[in-house]
């Protein structure tokens, strides 16, 4: 089982930035992709992207396309997601998981989540 471990959070005013990250351990053999989901209050989990194993390839959803990106760092085995011009329909808890699909945006492809971690946008 990959262990996943959030970090990164905290408060941003509108348009500014955050850096979220994604640390994984344990037995990663197979995942091919790390995603970042959310879910505000009283809200469905939503995709909001993805990135390969190899740090390669992303995908994004359409509300954060040109905003956020994804990267990873090899060497740490650790994923990030930096976000720009937040927004405050951006707040929301942040969760990171992984899976052995290619780009799926599907949470329920998705297994080892993490504790997640807040962000929150003030208008």
């Amino acid at each position: 089982q990959v262990q996943l471990v959030e970090s990164g959070g905290g408060l941003a005013q509108a348009g500014g930035s955050l850096r979220l990250s994604c640390a994984a351990s344990g037995r990663t053999f197979g995942i091919r992709c790390i995603g970042w989901f959310r879910q505000a209050p009283g809200k469905e989990r939503e995709f909001v992207a993805a990135i390969s194993w190899s740090g390669g390839n992303t995908w994004y959803a359409d509300s954060v396309k040109g905003r956020f990106t994804g990267s990873k760092d090899n060497a740490k085995n650790t994923f990030y997601l930096q976000m720009n011009s937040l927004k405050p329909e951006d707040t929301a808890v942040y969760y990171c998981a992984a899976t052995r699909y290619w780009g799926t945006q599907s949470a329920e492809m998705y297994d080892g989540w993490g504790q997640g971690t807040q962000v929150t946008v003030s208008s």
